[in-house]
């Protein structure tokens, strides 16, 4: 089976939330809740409030995402 290709998007974190759970608001004002990556997790990346991030979001649910990069500011 193959994997299905996830929409990547850019957006700023407004508000970090528990569990490493934050609400990011992309580019074309669209609210998405994500979580970090595995790979951000294992190497301890922290993301503020206000840092530019790129996310990964289902085709399926568009208000979920994960956080894939965090964009130097």
């Amino acid at each position: 089976m193959a994997k299905q290709d996830a929409i990547e998007l850019e957006g700023t974190v407004t508000e970090v939330l528990p569990n490493a759970t934050f609400r990011v608001v992309t580019k074309g004002g669209h609210e998405v809740l994500s979580t970090l990556a595995g790979n951000m997790r294992r190497f301890r990346i922290r993301v503020l409030q206000g840092d530019r991030v790129t996310l990964e979001v289902s085709p399926y649910d568009l208000t979920r995402g994960r956080i894939t990069f965090r964009h130097k500011s």
